[in-house]
């Protein structure tokens, strides 16, 4: 992964503003027109209930309620198209649908609405998969996140506010955490570039490894060979000759 491969394109504004915008427009025609979407919420284990699934996100109990949410959600979602592009579709679509099934499952017997359990879901995913990525850029992104909505994490606990939906919030937590783990990230991991940073590498097989002991001191495993002290190929022929036999010469 290199610096250029992150892109700002336009659906980083886009997709944020847009649902966003879509979540006021909703609630203009909830108080416009007086329309009663709270029972389009998630109704724990009733199947009329399975419907606010795909709906609570969308209803809020008021502008408070609204307000606090839209914020959140265009920081977060601004953070998700640009630093995990492929993945933003499917982190949105997913979130829902099983944050939302989990709310359905275990939470108490009354109306869950509102997307809070979506911002969750970002906060999580987010914070989890810049970890382990160990890239530095969503490391720090991770960081960030817990910086400024580190405090969000004592609303996925019983008691702490009765009237609001925990049960949601820890739906959110849990399905961004599982989703952390699912979806894969190639693009953040890091070049192959020596052959002992491969998955399948066994150093007991790599001739280089094998200089060195379970201890790290080097051995030496080449076994030199033995070569004669003189060695010539043309064939020498010595006389051997008596001194007094060359002194007579002389």
């Amino acid at each position: 992964m290199v610096e250029k491969d992150f892109k700002f394109t336009n659906s980083v504004i886009a997709l944020p503003l847009f649902s966003v915008l879509l979540l006021w427009i909703v609630y203009w025609l909830q108080i416009r027109y007086d329309f009663d979407f709270y029972e389009h919420g998630i109704y724990p284990r009733t199947f009329s209930g399975l419907q606010g699934i795909i709906f609570s996100p969308f209803i809020h109990a008021d502008i408070s309620h609204l307000y606090n949410n839209s914020i959140p959600l265009l920081v977060l979602l601004a953070a998700l198209q640009f630093f995990y592009p492929k993945q933003t579709i499917a982190v949105i679509v997913y979130g829902i649908l099983f944050s939302g099934l989990i709310t359905w499952v275990i939470a108490r017997s009354n109306y869950h609405i509102g997307a809070s359990g979506l911002i969750y879901v970002l906060v999580s995913f987010i914070f989890f998969k810049g970890i382990q990525t160990k890239y530095y850029r969503l490391v720090a992104l991770s960081l960030s996140v817990i910086m400024f909505y580190g405090g969000m994490i004592w609303y996925v606990f019983p008691e702490v506010d009765n009237s609001i939906s925990w049960e949601g919030h820890l739906a959110g937590f849990i399905t961004g955490f599982v989703m952390s783990i699912q979806f894969k990230t190639p693009e953040y991991q890091k070049p192959i570039l020596y052959d002992w940073q491969k998955p399948d590498f066994n150093p007991e097989e790599d001739d280089f490894m094998k200089h060195f002991d379970e201890n790290g001191n080097f051995v030496n495993t080449e076994i030199p060979e033995e070569t004669p002290y003189f060695y010539s190929d043309t064939l020498v022929e010595y006389t051997v000759v008596k001194q007094e036999e060359l002194d007579d010469n002389l």
